[in-house]
């Protein structure tokens, strides 16, 4: 349901409960014939705290439409993520490119030790007490994907048991 304000014309809607965090604005320059045209490239990561998150990239001539079309396509490329309560079930190495990021349980309450966009996405997704590293590139755009990668591998035990046909003990 729209809100109407004085004018008639609709506002947004009301606010969904997702985080969104915003990792990375670029300036880029497509050269043509004429010159330089400049756009902002926006890169977001959007989560609803409890296991689902997704990373969305977005590029126009003005920032605040390249956040909001970063937001949209981080809400359709929403994921679930296997998170055992606070933490991630095992250890586990995510690749993209030649960004590696490696994502260790950590105990509990020792809280999220990671650099600034592996701390994005595990702030998003709900994740509370893990310990990462950043290997290889620090391009942004890599190193949120490599956590992604990451982040999609894990399995429980429950599901390895199933793949394996026993039964969990």
């Amino acid at each position: 349901m729209a809100i109407r304000e004085r004018g008639g014309r609709p506002q947004r809607e009301a606010q969904d409960d997702l985080i969104k965090k915003l990792v990375e604005i670029r300036r880029v320059a497509k050269v043509v014939k004429g010159g330089r045209t400049m756009r902002f490239s926006a890169l977001v990561v959007v989560g609803n705290g409890a296991g689902e998150v997704g990373v969305g990239i977005g590029k126009s001539a003005e920032v605040p439409d390249a956040i909001e079309k970063a937001t949209q396509e981080a809400k359709k490329r929403m994921v679930k993520i296997n998170v055992l309560e606070r933490t991630i079930p095992h250890e586990t190495v995510g690749v993209f490119g030649r960004g590696k990021v490696i994502l260790l349980p950590g105990a509990l309450g020792s809280g999220v030790i990671a650099g600034g966009p592996v701390r994005s996405v595990l702030e998003a997704c709900g994740i509370k007490d893990i310990r990462t590293k950043s290997i290889g590139t620090n391009n942004k755009i890599n190193v949120v994907k490599a956590t992604m990668e990451g982040l999609m591998s894990l399995r429980t035990a429950e599901q390895v048991a199933a793949v394996r046909g026993k039964e969990k003990l």
